[in-house]
């Protein structure tokens, strides 16, 4: 037998054990696919992963692809690049590929930094964009999210007015932990009518999770302003955060200045060819979609129930009000072999959960009403 024939084998057989029961099963109600889970191992609800697995025609395009992972992945690099500029109706210059989308948001902080150059972003947000800016030259300045939990953009529009210099401003929408939209027409506002020093770093990772009609995507500014970046990740909906690909859309005079700073063939093959074969599935996103919203249902159940504060997410993820020390919340958590999110100051009274299965979600609200009980919650 051909390796290629071994490993396709293996996998199915695999594949089969786990839908016999064997090691757990997760299943998706109204769906012709079961994807096997793991049962060992503690519940990680900690960092907005898509429990749904890799889809079957990715994993099928994986394994076929192991024949051609000896080489550079020069044709399937532009086979994913073709494919991201007809999915978003732009052509493949705007598209700059990433180790994540991470990557690319540490590319344009590195190519718009300036000895004068401020970075402008929410609190609490996406901890990386800052991160990435520390060796540099920027002024940081967080402003904190408004009443409704969405970006303060007033506020952040007067930081960037009394800016000398360029001002790169970062819009994680939906936003990361919060989970909450800041209304697209407001972004579109201040974009339009934003000077030419003003650059738009918008990350869109929960992009495909959001169907509020209030919300849509920045990517219709590209092709005439250079000041406007897209990010997305196919770490999320996609199911592949370990296998890390992004991409970036950009006007072509900004995608050419990012990849100034991009890691060379940074886009594996078997990353390359599972993401285009993710693309081709046309049932791929509502699976997930719904999938997140049975698991998001049961959480919120549990939480009415307990009367514990969350807010509206519009992501994979729900970051709801906890009572007590957020550590020694985390610590118990960790007891009952089940890992939640990390801090993100200054909403230390909240707690962000991902969205696991359907039967993860009915064990962690298992263990939640446990510390009701308790007193801890």
């Amino acid at each position: 037998m051909e390796r290629r024939d071994f490993l396709r084998t293996g996998v199915a057989l695999g594949a089969g054990i786990g839908a016999a029961g064997v090691g757990g099963v997760g299943i998706l109600t109204g769906s012709a696919h079961a994807f096997p889970k793991r049962s060992d191992g503690p519940l990680q609800l900690n960092s907005n992963e898509n429990p749904l697995g890799l889809a079957p025609a990715a994993r099928r395009a994986v394994i076929d692809g192991i024949a051609d992972a000896n080489r550079y992945p020069d044709v399937s690099r532009v086979e994913f690049i073709e494919a991201l500029a007809a999915l978003n109706g732009v052509r493949t210059e705007n598209i700059v590929p990433g180790c994540g989308s991470t990557e690319v948001l540490q590319m344009a902080v590195q190519a718009l930094a300036t000895p004068d150059a401020r970075l402008i972003l929410a609190e609490p947000t996406f901890e990386d964009v800052p991160w990435y800016c520390g060796p540099l030259d920027y002024r940081l300045e967080k402003v904190p999210l408004d009443a409704r939990f969405a970006h303060d953009l007033g506020r952040m529009q007067e930081r960037a007015a009394a800016a000398p210099g360029r001002v790169l401003i970062y819009v994680c929408n939906p936003n990361n932990p919060t989970g909450t939209l800041t209304p697209s027409a407001e972004v579109d506002a201040w974009i339009e009518s934003a000077p030419e020093n003003t650059y738009f770093l918008v990350d869109e990772a929960y992009y495909e999770y959001c169907e509020d009609p209030g919300y849509w995507s920045c990517v219709k500014w590209i092709a005439d302003r250079p000041n406007v970046i897209v990010t997305r990740s196919f770490s999320k909906i996609y199911a592949m955060a370990g296998m890390r690909l992004g991409y970036g859309i950009a006007h072509p005079e900004t995608a050419g200045l990012l990849r100034r700073y991009i890691g060379r063939n940074n886009a594996n093959h078997l990353a390359l060819v599972a993401a285009v074969a993710s693309l081709r599935d046309p049932e791929l996103i509502g699976r997930s979609r719904q999938a997140n919203t049975g698991g998001k249902q049961i959480l919120c159940d549990c939480l009415d129930q307990l009367g514990l504060e969350y807010l509206p997410s519009h992501t994979n993820f729900v970051l709801h009000r906890i009572t007590g020390d957020l550590r020694t919340y985390r610590t118990r958590m960790r007891e009952h072999d089940i890992f939640v999110g990390r801090p993100f100051p200054p909403m230390l009274e909240y707690n962000r959960l991902s969205i696991g299965s359907l039967e993860e979600m009915e064990r962690f609200t298992e263990v939640l009403r446990e510390f009701r009980d308790n007193g801890w919650v």
